[in-house]
């Protein structure tokens, strides 16, 4: 691991001290689950939008698969 240098301002750095799970395992424990968070969030955020972007308002297959929407099945159901 590498060590970064975060700026935090007092309050919310009390606030982060005074919080149990940041006592019990310590800052850098508690803000790298923070950043792993943001970046699956952040992936998850871009991959919706991908997909609004690609797929726009359109409801369902579209004309050339109408009926089949109901057909699919997973393995083991």
């Amino acid at each position: 691991m590498n060590p970064v240098q975060r700026l935090l301002d007092e309050a919310l750095l009390r606030r982060l001290d005074s919080d149990e799970e940041v006592r019990k395992h310590g800052r850098s424990a508690v803000l790298r689950r923070a950043a792993a968070d943001y970046l699956r969030r952040s992936r998850s955020k871009r991959i919706s939008e991908a997909y609004r972007r690609a797929y726009g308002d359109k409801q369902g297959l579209g004309e050339e698969f109408a009926g089949w929407e109901n057909e699919a099945s997973w393995p083991g159901k």
